[in-house]
């Protein structure tokens, strides 16, 4: 019973030293202008210990003794590094904007205009240029088929190069034609994507819903197709080429009579 006693209060005396490691630190986390940070996440660095910052962007978190290393983030925020002193027991903290997350916003082309896709509320499908840059094909039309939800594409038959139909709203229509509008460049073009080049195009925007197509009339009744083309930007000329190469080989060729073993 005695080293049971004895055991105990080592563990006791161990648990009292080791909190007597720890320290207390207390911060705040503010942006740029000085505005409060509310649910940065502060971590202690190499372990699994952190907390949040409160409704004022302020934290407590206990930190060994001696030099410590804070990590801050926050979304919309650069992650940042916060090395505390020995003797440190109080830290403010600011964090940076990030501009890469601040300029990746999606901008859709509308008709009569272009929003950003987390304003957009109309039903509206989007293709851009380095989402087919490296795909094999020979024309515009079959860039659409099966990346764009509810645009339906349809060879009319199986011969090379032969044209494709497309249908957005389905086979009804109130007009004698079931194929969807083009516009090019704010320029009503037929058949736009039999003339144009894979490569010309810079983003196609399909609208389908009648709150999209609306400023179309009834034009617009079987979906419309926005097609925005490249033009010349600023900074250094470049130059891109392409080149795709295949080869076919018939897998089993069969003997056929010639004329004379026919006639014989």
């Amino acid at each position: 019973m005695k080293y049971i006693y004895i055991f105990i209060t080592l563990i006791l005396c161990s648990a009292q030293i080791a909190w007597a490691q720890n320290r207390t630190l207390k911060g705040q986390v503010t942006d740029e202008k000085g505005g409060i940070i509310v649910g940065a996440t502060i971590s202690l660095k190499g372990t699994n210990r952190g907390v949040n910052t409160d409704s004022e962007g302020k934290f407590s978190i206990a930190v060994p003794s001696g030099v410590a290393t804070l990590v801050v983030q926050f979304v919309g925020y650069v992650k940042k590094e916060v090395n505390i002193a020995a003797d440190g027991t109080t830290a403010k903290i600011t964090l940076q904007d990030d501009v890469n997350v601040l300029q990746e916003v999606t901008i859709v082309n509308v008709g009569y205009g272009t929003v950003s896709r987390e304003a957009l509320t109309g039903s509206v499908s989007s293709l851009r240029a380095d989402q087919i840059k490296d795909i094999p094909i020979n024309s515009a039309e079959q860039a659409l088929a099966g990346r764009l939800a509810g645009v339906q594409v349809t060879a009319t038959d199986g011969a090379p190069g032969t044209n494709v139909q497309i249908r957005i709203r389905g086979g009804s229509s109130i007009t004698q034609d079931n194929s969807p509008l083009y516009i090019v460049d704010g320029v009503q073009v037929e058949n736009a994507l039999r003339a144009l080049s894979p490569q010309d195009i810079e983003s196609i925007d399909v609208l389908k819903d009648a709150a999209s197509t609306a400023i179309y009339g009834a034009r617009g009744a079987n979906g419309v197709v926005l097609i925005t083309t490249k033009t010349g930007k600023r900074g250094k000329m470049t130059a891109s080429y392409n080149g795709f190469v295949g080869a076919s080989k018939i897998l089993g060729k069969l003997d056929v009579l010639d004329a004379t073993d026919y006639l014989k």
